[in-house]
């Protein structure tokens, strides 16, 4: 049995039971179900509570409610991910299920595009999402979502604990996980360039096959740790702020990416109509030339 398995067994038999009854309102025009009723606050110690009132306050997509502007647009990129991942361009790519979200330089909104993602994922009826905060020089996602930054993706790799249960974290929402960055190392790009995160990132794509997985990298630009992550890979989605982000700026970003990675461009914040104040999301392909 592999480190994932055991983990997985571990937090099925660590699940608490409930009685308490969901209901499901299903979505006609795609694969989702939407809780409207509010998943009880988990009580095991590794699990995350993500509050539906705190995501809307600060922009992000919530489980329930009516249907937004914004979610229409994110369910439109998620849906040329999940095809990309499981429908016949995934024979061309290799772990296609492994997505990683950058951008050029920092403040672009990539973690938010990022957890927008993995929340939008989430709502499939047949999908589940791993979250990974693997921008480890700044690690956001658990500020953003409001849990503690413990045990983590780095000390995983540096050996600290062996247990994958250790890492992965269950939600309230059913169909995602969230990995944390973990404790600050000086060498974080050797760990992430190392065999036991090539292995990781392997059993995370092979293990199981309805999963997609969102790494939250770093920029691109001024940094190693991306390439390193870029290899690992099937997907990159790029966030680009519009009227701001050069294009001589994008290409030198991608230079450094792989040339088999099915590489997609997010554009963002940009207002659409006056209703949409937290900005509008495209998504498409581009070929570095």
């Amino acid at each position: 049995m592999s480190t994932i398995e055991k983990a997985l067994a571990k937090q099925k038999t660590k699940a608490p039971a409930t009685n308490d009854v969901v209901t499901e309102e299903k979505n006609t025009e795609s694969n989702e179900s939407v809780s409207v009723n509010p998943a009880p606050a988990p009580t095991e110690k590794f699990d995350i509570f993500i509050d539906n009132e705190k995501l809307t306050e600060r922009g992000f997509l919530h489980t329930g409610g009516n249907t937004t502007n914004q979610q229409e647009e994110f369910r439109h990129i998620k849906r040329k991910l999940i095809n990309n991942a499981f429908g016949p361009a995934s024979k061309t790519l290799n772990n296609s299920n492994l997505i990683m979200v950058s951008s050029a330089n920092p403040n672009e909104g990539k973690t938010f595009v990022s957890i927008n993602l993995a929340l939008s994922i989430a709502l499939e009826q047949d999908k589940t999402v791993l979250l990974i905060d693997a921008d480890v020089l700044r690690p956001s996602i658990h500020r953003e979502l409001e849990f503690e930054n413990s045990t983590g993706l780095l000390d995983y790799l540096c050996g600290d604990t062996d247990d994958v249960s250790q890492i992965i974290y269950s939600t309230n929402l059913n169909n995602l996980k969230i990995m944390p960055a973990g404790k600050a190392h000086h060498l974080t790009n050797e760990l992430l360039a190392s065999d036991r995160m090539a292995t990781l990132s392997k059993e995370l794509s092979s293990r199981y096959p309805d999963r997609l997985v969102i790494f939250d990298c770093p920029p691109l630009l001024g940094v190693t740790e991306t390439p390193v992550l870029a290899s690992l890979v099937g997907q990159a989605a790029v966030v680009v702020e519009e009227s701001k982000t050069k294009l001589e700026t994008i290409k030198r970003a991608t230079s450094s990416l792989n040339e088999d990675l099915a590489i997609g461009f997010v554009l963002n914040k940009t207002i659409k109509t006056s209703k949409d104040v937290y900005g509008y999301y495209g998504y498409g392909y581009g070929r570095k030339r």
